[in-house]
């Protein structure tokens, strides 16, 4: 018997993982279940992830991508005079109000690594991607600040099934993210100094 070429396989794999996981959660997940769900053979699970870390690694990283891409793709941090709590505030919004299941699954996957060890670096790698997007715009501390609250907010409106409030969140980061000083020039009065 020849083997059929496949070459989308792997990728199908993953998806079916992210639903898996997305239904019963993290420990619903098996070879077997997501070969079921992908409409495989069992062999190619383990052929393509010798172990469930493996596969949950690559599911994580596909989902971790979702947030950052959003600030990303936003291109409002890319414009110098925006209101960086603003619009941090309004694509979390978006981020929330969008497919909350794949939002609630992102946290599933990014809290496995409590328990997985193997998990640790690419649940980093989420922080990372937001924090470099925020650094663009702020320094390196307050973009970690501007991350670890963003997450909690998040994290917060996951657990209790609150609703998110814009303003508030605004108003946080607000107090994280130091105003833009006027370039001079720009016709914004200089600072006063006392003689």
């Amino acid at each position: 018997m020849t083997r059929r070429y496949d070459p989308e396989r792997r990728q199908r794999i993953i998806d079916a993982a992210i639903r898996v996981v997305g239904r019963g959660g993290i420990a619903g997940l098996s070879h077997r279940t997501v070969a079921a769900e992908a409409d495989v053979p069992l062999g190619s699970t383990t052929y393509h992830f010798a172990s469930l870390d493996e596969l949950l690694i690559a599911a994580l990283r596909q989902t971790n991508e979702s947030f950052a891409a959003a600030v990303r793709e936003s291109g409002a941090l890319a414009d110098p005079g925006c209101d960086i709590a603003g619009e941090l505030a309004r694509i979390t919004g978006e981020w929330l109000a969008g497919d909350r299941t794949g939002v609630a699954l992102e946290y599933e996957l990014y809290l496995a690594a409590l328990r997985r060890p193997a998990l640790r670096p690419v649940a980093g790698e989420w922080c990372a991607a937001l924090g470099d997007e925020v650094t663009r715009r702020t320094d390196p501390d307050t973009a970690r600040a501007v991350v670890a609250l963003l997450d909690g907010i998040c994290l917060h409106v996951l657990l209790t099934d609150a609703v998110y409030d814009v303003e508030n969140t605004r108003a946080m980061l607000t107090r994280l993210i130091p105003s833009p000083r006027p370039s001079p020039g720009t016709g914004s009065p200089a600072p006063r100094r006392d003689r």
